[in-house]
């Protein structure tokens, strides 16, 4: 962005956002050695974590964390929503199943945690607007576990759903026939290859086929504005560098770096989804509908509206959501709640039109 000299000018914001923004970038920056390590006990001081609990607060909704797997610390938060006005007054002891929402945390895949604040306060208010239960995936971080770590253990919190079920730790029941995977940032990407990984036919000793009796089906994959990428170097990405908070060439590249195997360029699969430098991604007819929210002061948006232009092209529905002011990562901060709550409005429509959808086909 360029003023009529052409100068660059940083993006406009209120000064409350652009103080935690630069405390933020300051955080990345001075923790983050250049082969994407992160300095996790200095990066730490920053990253204040809030505990799981179990009394509901103010909206209603409490959290507690599980278990997934102990052997590769895998642990997963959980947000269980109010029971709606109606059942609170009816005298049946039976309470709708709520909808699963599984995600994935932002964070270049190699920082923060479900425990996370920003992420504790955003899936509460996901499930406080959705409706639905939250499993919020710690899933483990880069460059100690790179591709495709991240992926396996969304995997593996699938398959501790279908197992388990959460309903006697948690007292909701959930319905895991609609299962929504969703996700920030990089958690967007993992929600993406999570779906594709858990839809398709191929398995392999490392990805066998999910239980004979699976009741997790996924309705839809919901990914706010997802972390994809190149060689090249898009129009957004030359455009907002320099002048869009956050997301930069240099964090990017340092970030893909981490999370790539070694040697891998950011044409790798894992990165590169939307088939322009090499074969598109195999889909199965199960891959479900997607939305995309793409931000327009977010230098990632040209690699997510291609995103949403490949599963067209492979016929699947897409619902893209654009914020046209909106930078990367605008749903942490309470400054912008009319976008917040719009967002959270989107996503409970695209729950519940993609819920009744696979209602009217069975």
């Amino acid at each position: 962005m360029a003023d009529a000299h052409g100068h660059r000018r940083r993006v406009a914001l209120p000064c409350a956002v652009r103080l935690r923004l630069c405390l933020l970038e300051a955080a990345i920056d001075a923790t983050q050695r250049r082969d994407g390590a992160i300095n996790r006990p200095l990066f730490s001081l920053y990253d204040r974590r809030a505990p799981a609990d179990p009394r509901p607060d103010a909206a209603g909704v409490s959290s507690t964390d599980v278990t997934v797997d102990a052997s590769r610390g895998l642990w997963a938060r959980v947000f269980t929503p109010p029971a709606p006005e109606h059942e609170h007054s009816s005298s049946s002891s039976t309470t709708t199943p709520r909808p699963v929402i599984v995600y994935f945390h932002g964070g270049g895949f190699a920082m923060f945690s479900a425990a996370s604040r920003p992420f504790d306060a955003h899936c509460r208010t996901l499930c406080a607007g959705v409706g639905a239960v939250v499993v919020s995936v710690d899933y483990r971080l880069a460059p100690e576990h790179r591709f495709p770590a991240a992926y396996d253990d969304g995997e593996a919190v699938l398959r501790y759903l279908a197992t388990t079920g959460l309903r006697d730790e948690h007292g909701v029941p959930m319905d895991l026939s609609a299962c929504f995977l969703a996700g920030d940032s990089a958690g967007g990407n993992i929600a993406h290859h999570v779906a594709q990984r858990w839809t398709t036919t191929t398995t392999t000793p490392a990805t066998p086929p999910p239980p004979s009796d699976n009741p997790v089906n996924l309705a839809g994959v919901i990914l706010l504005e997802p972390y994809f990428g190149g060689e090249e170097r898009t129009k957004a990405e030359r455009a907002l560098e320099g002048v869009a908070p956050v997301v930069n060439i240099r964090r990017s590249d340092r970030w893909w770096r981490a999370f790539l195997p070694e040697g891998a360029d950011r044409n790798h699969p894992a990165a590169h989804v939307t088939g322009d430098a090499g074969p598109e991604p195999e889909l199965q007819e199960a891959f479900p509908p997607a939305m995309v929210v793409v931000g327009g002061l977010d230098p990632l948006q040209d690699w997510d509206r291609r995103y949403a232009g490949m599963l067209r092209r492979k016929g699947k529905a897409v619902r893209v959501v654009e914020f046209p002011e909106a930078i990367h990562a605008f749903y942490f901060f309470p400054e912008f709640a009319g976008d917040i709550r719009k967002l959270v409005g989107e996503i409970r429509a695209f729950v519940e039109d993609s819920i009744m959808s696979k209602q009217s086909i069975a």
